[in-house]
């Protein structure tokens, strides 16, 4: 045998070996390297059972499983009455949440002014209706339109200019506030009697005022939300008065009509006579007016906010008759102007352009442009843009935290400073986050030392003019807060308790 065949036989011994079973023994009797044996229990080794029944019921009648049972019982009860006490304690204890306070659709956020329809849209009332979209954007509660109506002897206040559109001026009118009353906005028509002059029939301030109340049935039939009447103490002391308000008194269904009004030129005194001798839901005074010092204008909204509610209070200081927002004196940005208007306890009222802060003179189309880039070699309209669309964004945050904080919506007032030409005021609500507002319109910075029980070391800033030195989502300490000249600020802390 060659050596080749010597090697060919290991490998089949080999693999012999590997064929075979794990279990298996050599020829020999002895254990294979690999292989393993399996021992399995015999039949008869000892298994573990458990207690039968009538084992188990021999021992559950036992004196000490009984006693057991009884123990585990008591406790088990003990446990469950002890948290039921203890939640009861927790629910009794907790402080507990003031109710809210019954609020209208025009308490919910602001309102917007479009006295000229045919300058805002271009289009008359169905350019209005085009516009809804960018209204509901800027969280818009109600539209106050016009005057839109004809001011004539012989045509009654129902009757809707030809300015503004073409025929069939009632469909658009119905097209708008079904459409509008989709998208959660409410229309308010201006009725003022003679806005466009004094007129010899108009002076009969009986006549006017029963033509009024036939007007207001007959708009509040077609869905108007309410109506809206400016020099309102020109007509309160007619007999037709009274049937006016009892139109108002009498609507039914679930969303309540407003009757509106505005007056000017009216000491604060006068204007709260005049709230409580009217049964008006809102009333534009025409305060706070920033050309007067601060402390009397602290000690006017204090006034107005103690004696009346705040459901009732307007504020604006522009409109058909004052002009825009951004040209009144004195001359403070625009955005100023929006914050101090949207954190007073009431309801804010703006006039189409205020957000993007137009100057009288310039016309409402301009705003619809924003969107459109500006010519890149047109430095001045670039930076004219960049600036409107920065005011609007301001005015978009503000309006955010007006519709969605109780604080701001429906909150407490209380002056913390005032001077010559500044203010501060806390806004707060049971235990929702507190806003503190702070404004200079002065030409000097001025140091504000701030004191109350509920006030905290330091506030994060959520809106702010002054970015640089007080920009938003920082934190600043507030017991001496510096304002610098023409800025505003909005801090918000916690509840403290």
């Amino acid at each position: 045998m060659n050596k080749d065949d010597d090697m060919k036989e290991v490998e089949l011994n080999e693999m012999d070996q590997e064929k075979q079973p794990m279990t298996g023994e050599s020829p020999t009797g002895t254990e294979k390297n690999g292989c393993v044996k399996v021992i399995v229990p015999e039949e008869n080794e000892v298994k573990f059972t458990g207690l039968s029944k009538e084992e188990l019921m021999k021992v559950a009648n036992t004196a000490g499983m009984v006693r057991t049972r009884w123990v585990l019982l008591v406790l088990f009860w003990l446990g469950w009455i002890g948290m039921l006490a203890g939640a009861i304690v927790i629910i009794v204890q907790a402080p507990r949440c003031k109710p809210i306070p019954e609020m209208n659709w025009w308490n919910k956020g602001f309102l917007y002014q479009i006295s000229d329809v045919n300058a805002f849209s271009g289009n008359g009332l169905k350019g209005v209706e085009e516009k809804l979209d960018y209204l509901n954007q800027m969280k818009v509660k109600g539209l106050v339109l016009g005057p839109i109506h004809t001011v004539q002897a012989d045509q009654n206040l129902a009757s809707i200019s030809s300015e503004f559109g073409p025929e069939k001026l009632i469909d658009q009118m119905i097209s708008l506030l079904e459409r509008a009353h989709r998208k959660g906005i409410s229309i308010v028509l201006d009725l003022t009697p003679d806005y466009q002059g004094v007129s010899a029939w108009v002076n009969n301030t009986a006549s006017v005022a029963e033509r009024l109340k036939e007007t207001c049935i007959y708009w509040l039939k077609k869905g108007v939300d309410g109506i809206f009447i400016s020099h309102l103490n020109n007509f309160t002391n007619t007999e037709a008065w009274q049937s006016v308000q009892d139109t108002f008194n009498k609507t039914d269904g679930t969303k309540k009509q407003a009757l509106m009004g505005s007056v000017t030129g009216l000491s604060v005194d006068d204007v709260s006579h005049l709230l409580n001798r009217l049964s008006v839901d809102l009333l534009l005074t025409g305060l706070p007016d920033l050309a007067e010092p601060g402390e009397k204008q602290a000690k006017e909204i204090q006034l107005l906010y103690s004696s009346h509610l705040q459901t009732s209070l307007g504020w604006s200081l522009s409109g058909r008759t004052r002009g825009s927002l951004a040209s009144r004196t004195p001359a403070v940005p625009v955005r100023l102007y929006q914050m101090l208007l949207f954190t007073l306890p009431g309801t804010p009222v703006f006039s189409a352009g205020d957000e993007v802060g137009l100057k009288a003179g310039e016309k409402p189309e301009e705003m619809w442009e924003l969107e459109s880039h500006a010519e890149d070699d047109n430095a001045t309209a670039k930076t004219v843009q960049e600036e409107r669309i920065a005011v609007r964004d301001f005015f978009k945050t503000l309006s955010d935290l007006k519709v969605k904080e109780r604080s701001l919506l429906h909150g407490e007032y209380v002056s913390l400073y005032n001077s010559s030409t500044s203010l501060a005021f806390l806004r707060f609500w049971d235990q929702s986050e507190r806003f503190l507002v702070a404004l200079n319109w002065g030409s000097d910075s001025v140091t504000m030392t701030l004191t109350n029980s509920d006030l905290p070391a330091e506030a994060r800033v959520c809106a702010s003019t002054d970015t640089e030195n007080l920009a938003v989502g920082s934190t600043v300490s507030i017991e001496k807060l510096e304002l610098g000249p023409k800025q505003a600020v909005l801090l918000s802390y916690a509840f403290p308790g």
